[in-house]
């Protein structure tokens, strides 16, 4: 099973539309939170397989958020935790760096998946492999201060244990200007 993993879309629709234009193959779509606007689970929707989602520290509007998804047959939310066995691996889902390393210490889990800190990172903690795959959004804060980033997710593939780490070129972003064809 390939499972495509992304988080901190923070409402970069055009980073998440190249993003699951790439993972359109992939059997399941796991979002690790911070979507940010409700008109993010309508681009989410467009993947063609079920979307799992965690809320993340910066999904403000949750009613709205949780309204749209509603009405989206294969978007799944869970609020700020989710579990899954995906084929024999039993995967967590939480947004949260300092959440998710203690979750892969405990040895419940095969593979754990976060975002938050805006760090791509695919690590092991004991025989839990920890994956983080960096922020679709483009930017991470570092000292305080923005600093732009490779847009990244991952697909993991839960028979093999590879993850295969992709960058969303943003300059591919499609622009339509008002009235040009």
């Amino acid at each position: 099973m390939r499972v495509a993993i992304l988080s901190d879309i923070h409402d970069n629709l055009w980073n998440l539309a190249s993003a699951l234009e790439i993972a359109k193959d992939a059997d399941t779509l796991i979002c690790c939170g911070d979507l940010c606007s409700p008109f993010v689970i309508d681009e989410l929707a467009k993947f063609p397989k079920d979307v799992h989602i965690v809320f993340g520290n910066n999904d403000a509007d949750l009613y709205r958020i949780t309204a749209k998804a509603a009405k989206k047959t294969n978007i799944h939310l869970y609020g700020e935790f989710f579990t899954a066995m995906f084929e024999n691996r039993r995967v967590a889902v939480n947004h949260f760096d300092y959440i998710s390393k203690p979750l892969a210490r405990s040895g419940i889990y095969d593979v754990v998946c976060f975002g938050h800190n805006h760090e791509y990172e695919i690590a092991r903690e004991g025989r839990c492999l920890l994956i983080n795959p960096g922020p679709i959004m483009g930017a991470k804060f570092s000292s305080g201060k923005w600093e732009d980033v490779a847009p990244t997710f991952v697909v993991y593939n839960t028979a093999s244990g590879e993850v295969e780490k992709f960058a969303v070129d943003p300059r591919n972003r499609p622009i339509t200007k008002p009235g040009t064809p």
